[in-house]
């Protein structure tokens, strides 16, 4: 099994991707700002938006926040793998434009990696309906660690927004993100890394994510039921 060192204080890759995301943008960015982590780099990933992210995340006066404008509009994981490209930490999180972390958050994940088996971290969140300003967590029960893909393929835990890799594992894979989803990208990847290696889980909820109607996954049933199928048609092949 692969083995690598983390260093005390490990820059921390922060992918956000961004389609017209201006309504929540700020505050997103300002949950990573507001982090008693400080050794992070966030990688803006602009999907062509029209209105006024752009402005947003330039009107924040930090070298820390990396602006990238793509050349083409794409579906959200081919995206994330462009943003990938741009990264330099030893450690990549994610937070898309329209959730948010506690300030804790990356303090409380970046220590796990010390153990070497752990090649990903996660953690219990919120689901948050701003609009009823109605906060909900989103597991009851203990998070389970380890060697967990048994109880992923049971039930999925894991939210995108909690995820942090260590880079050296991401990279062990022989396929970092599948440009074909744009929905379940997430799920084919935390399933890949728990394949072969150890999560590692703060039980308690260190984000929050935003519920409202322009959630991608509530525009895209149709999108989300065809590429599980496809995901389980090749799934069962294996």
């Amino acid at each position: 099994m692969f083995e690598s060192v983390i260093e005390p204080s490990p820059l921390v890759s922060v992918i956000m991707n961004c389609y017209n995301g201006e309504k929540y943008l700020r505050e997103a960015i300002d949950s990573v700002l507001a982090q008693t982590y400080t050794n992070w780099e966030i990688i803006f990933w602009d999907n062509q938006s029209t209105d006024s992210s752009a402005e947003i995340v330039n009107s924040f006066n930090d070298e820390r926040i990396k602006y990238y404008y793509s050349e083409n509009h794409t579906i959200l994981y081919e995206a994330r793998g462009y943003a990938y490209a741009k990264t330099k930490g030893e450690l990549i999180a994610f937070l898309d434009d329209d959730d948010t972390w506690s300030p804790e958050k990356l303090e409380k994940q970046v220590g796990l990696f010390e153990n070497k088996e752990i090649g990903f971290v996660c953690s219990n969140y919120y689901n948050w309906d701003s609009e009823k300003n109605n906060r909900v967590l989103a597991f009851s029960d203990t998070l389970p660690g380890g060697y967990v893909l048994d109880e992923l393929l049971n039930q999925y835990f894991i939210g995108m927004l909690t995820l942090v890799l260590r880079r050296e594992s991401f990279e062990s894979l022989e396929l970092q993100f599948d440009p074909r989803f744009h929905i379940i990208g997430d799920f084919d990847l935390v399933i890949r890394m728990a394949s072969k290696w150890k999560l590692g889980v703060v039980q308690s909820p260190l984000a929050c994510y935003r519920i409202h109607p322009e959630n991608e996954s509530r525009k895209q049933i149709h999108c989300i039921v065809r590429e599980t199928l496809e995901w389980y048609r090749e799934y069962e092949k294996d």
